[in-house]
């Protein structure tokens, strides 16, 4: 069974400058989803898709191998997916790999403990899932929105809050892990399919980097959590 890792990394990014290779706990964001994914036991290889120079090198230096985005895949309303499609017919067609499981993963949400990987691929497979996302446990957020000029409460009824344990339990994607098989992607179009599974991940995991601010809250949780000090290959 052939199983590759592809992570979408575009240059241009508006929030923050280049944060696909903004410095984070000594390496390059970009560099610590890369390190993750060649400690899998369960992945092949590593892909990089990107349209950057600067961050294809960055790609190559820390182990992985690079595809091309082509220009108009690489603008602000391209999907991810239409790049991860275009990546998977390159290994198909290049590198000559019949895939059987993409692993999507995201640079810009790295807070990934050792072994997330690999068990989430094995609860993929135990569930016969098409696609999976790895989720965190929102236990007590409790969502508002502006509806015409008027607050509404979402994931609640502020008339009636009851007990925050009485509430149904609630969780959030946070772009970390993405699990799925080529035909998911073609026939959907999407990276979630018709039976769908969730990896559970802790709170702290949810954070992912657009702002400078949140780059300083990641690095805060690296250190915190000791990944930047771990063996990656454990």
């Amino acid at each position: 069974m052939h199983t590759v890792a592809i992570i979408p990394a575009r240059g241009g990014s508006k929030g923050l400058k280049q944060k696909n290779i903004y410095p984070v706990s000594g390496k390059p964001l970009l560099a610590w989803t890369i390190l993750q994914a060649l400690a899998s036991t369960t992945i092949e290889r590593v892909f990089v898709t990107t349209d950057d120079h600067a961050i294809a090198n960055v790609a190559v230096e820390y182990g992985a191998e690079v595809i091309v985005r082509p220009p108009e895949l690489s603008g602000d309303k391209a999907s991810s997916e239409s790049a991860i499609l275009h990546a998977a017919s390159v290994i198909e067609r290049d590198y000559h790999i019949p895939l059987d499981i993409i692993v999507f993963l995201q640079a810009t949400s790295p807070l990934r403990k050792p072994g997330d990987i690999d068990r989430a691929v094995e609860l993929f497979l135990q569930e016969g899932a098409d696609s999976l996302i790895s989720v965190t446990r929102a236990d007590d957020l409790t969502l508002w929105e502006s509806r015409e000029g008027e607050w509404k409460s979402v994931n609640f009824d502020y008339r009636n809050r009851g007990m925050r344990q009485d509430r149904p339990t609630q969780f959030i994607e946070n772009g970390s892990i993405y699990i799925f098989k080529p035909e998911t992607l073609t026939a959907f179009g999407n990276r979630i399919g018709a039976k769908l599974s969730a990896y559970e991940m802790e709170f702290w995991q949810t954070w992912e980097i657009d702002t400078l601010e949140e780059a300083d809250l990641i690095e805060y949780y690296f250190n915190k959590k000791h990944l930047a000090g771990q063996d990656v290959n454990q």
